[in-house]
Order: structure tokens, then sequence, then C-alpha cells
């Protein structure tokens, strides 16, 4: 268990999910060309899950000493692990999801695309040691590295059989893919600022330039609330102008309910909240609206004018 906790597996549970979800749930059903086999996307899962647990570990073996103030029962660097041994598995997942990486680029006669890995294990490296230190810029890297997980699917998956005859329905996918990245990165970007707010105290005391701890709890939860309202604008004008105008009602109802609502509590309560469980709450209130929007898409698919999207 304590392994698990290390590489925090409830999140890379999430982000497999999501990744099998676009494939097999949505993907498969569109009648369009996919570069990759099914065994040879699952590895492209495999290798973002291990990459991604590479970034979980560096994360913790870095925030040993605020996790101890913040989280304590959760720490596992230096006290069911040592710090040695947190290392040798950071370098093992490393490894093995580039080595992954550079067999799926050469599979799909793509080899340059092996870098793609590379960056983003540099990222996360860089996020731990360096960036997150940085006012909002660790916000933004690992919001936009879950943008990248869904980005990637459509760059090893549809990019490599795109051509002249299909060049618009690959279009379109890929446009499905971009919409969901984006939300994606808005609703995590808010989380990432919500886990500052949770985390103040032992940030503070590691020396971190977190938005909270520079401006104040107060003026970071009014700012949350205003970026809040992007996604939730977004959304309104997406179940109106592809759902609604496309009679998708039952998928604009799903949309209503599971996302939008949830959304509209958190922009609510994010005005009142002051204590740290107040904002852990929150923060588990956005993760589940991105399972939600998950599940959205095999809403999407299984609904039977899909093909608006054509």
């Amino acid at each position: 268990m304590k392994y698990l906790q290390l590489v925090r597996y409830q999140n890379l549970l999430l982000l497999a999910f999501m990744q099998l979800v676009f494939r097999f749930g949505f993907m498969a059903y569109q009648n369009s060309p996919l570069a990759l086999s099914d065994f040879n996307y699952i590895l492209l899962v495999i290798s973002t899950v291990l990459i991604a647990a590479a970034g979980y570990v560096i994360n913790n073996i870095f925030d040993q000493e605020s996790d101890t103030i913040n989280k304590p029962q959760n720490v596992v660097v230096g006290k069911s692990i040592t710090e040695a041994a947190a290392y040798n598995i950071y370098f093992v997942l490393n490894i093995s999801g580039v080595a992954l990486g550079f067999y799926l680029a050469n599979i799909i006669g793509k080899p340059s695309l092996a870098s793609l890995f590379i960056l983003v294990a540099a990222a996360l490296y860089f996020y731990a040691t360096t960036l997150k230190q940085i006012l909002i810029v660790g916000n933004i890297v690992v919001a936009s590295l879950l943008a990248f997980s869904v980005i990637i699917i459509g760059v090893f998956d549809l990019y490599p059989v795109t051509n002249i005859i299909n060049q618009l329905q690959m279009k379109s996918l890929f446009s499905i893919l971009m919409d969901f990245a984006f939300f994606a990165f808005l609703i995590n970007f808010l989380r990432e600022i919500v886990k500052d707010m949770e985390d103040v105290k032992g940030d503070y005391n590691q020396g971190l330039q977190t938005l909270p701890i520079i401006i104040g709890i107060s003026r970071t939860a009014k700012l949350v609330f205003l970026v809040a309202l992007v996604p939730f604008l977004l959304l309104l004008f997406y179940i109106k102008d592809y759902f609604v105008a496309n009679n998708l009602f039952l998928v604009a109802i799903y949309a209503f309910v599971c996302i939008l609502a949830p959304l509209l509590y958190f922009m609510v309560k994010i005005c009142v909240a002051k204590t740290t469980s107040d904002f852990h709450h929150l923060s588990t209130v956005l993760k589940w609206i991105i399972f939600f929007g998950i599940l959205g898409v095999l809403v999407i698919s299984y609904n039977s004018n899909l093909k608006y999207y054509a």
C-alpha cells in the first residue's frame, strides 16, 4: 500500500481511465483509421501512467518538509520508504515510460515524437525541483501536463494516419480532443490553486511562493471564482451551441446536472471557504468534475446523433 500511496494511484487510475474512454468509448466508434493497435494503445496508456507516477514520486521526495506539516498521515518518503529507494523507483518508472514512448514512436513511423515523453518527464522533474516555487508557473505546468495526456492521444493515434482524404474527419476528432484538453486544463488549474490554499502552512515553511502566500487566502479565493467563470461560461455556450442546437438533449441534461451544477456549487463555496477541510472538499469536487467530464465522453459517444461532429 505504501508504494501505491507513493505514486498516488487514484490519480493514475483516473488518468488511465480517461485515455481508455477516449479510445475504446469514443474514437473506436467513429469509423476512422487509427494508427495504434489496441495493444499498442494500451502501451501508450501505460507509458503515460508510468511517467506520471514518476512525477508523483519525485514530487513526494521534494515535498517531505511541507507534507509533514500539511498531511503528516500521507508522508511516505523518509517514513515508510527511504529517500534512496524512492529515487530508484523514480528512475525505473521514468526509464520504463520513456522506453515505451520510443517504441511507440517508431511503431507509427514518427521517431521524433519520442522526444515528447522526454520533455514531459523533464517538465515533471523541474516542476518538483524548481517550477513549483515560481508564482503561478507551477500550477500552469501541472494543468498543462494533464491536458497534454489528452492531446497525445491525437498525436499518436490520429496524426500518423491523417491524409488529404480523411483530413476533415480527423480535424473534427482532434478538435474534440482539444476541447476536452482545454476544459481539463482549466479545471485542473483551479484545483492546483485550491490545493495551494489547502497547503498554505507547509508551503510557507518550505519557502514556496504560491498565490495564497503572496496575496492571501481571501484574494486568492476571489481570483479562483473569476477564473472558474471561464469554464462555466464556455461550457454553457458549448451545451447551447453543440448539444441543444443538435437535439442532443440527454447529453445537455447530463452536462448541466453532472458538470455545470457541481462547477456552480464550487464557485459558490469558494467564496465562503476558510478552513483546510473546506479547501480539501473543494479540491475533491473539482476532481469529480473531471471524472464526470470523462464519463460525458461516453454519454456523447452512445448518443444516436453523435455524427453532428462530422
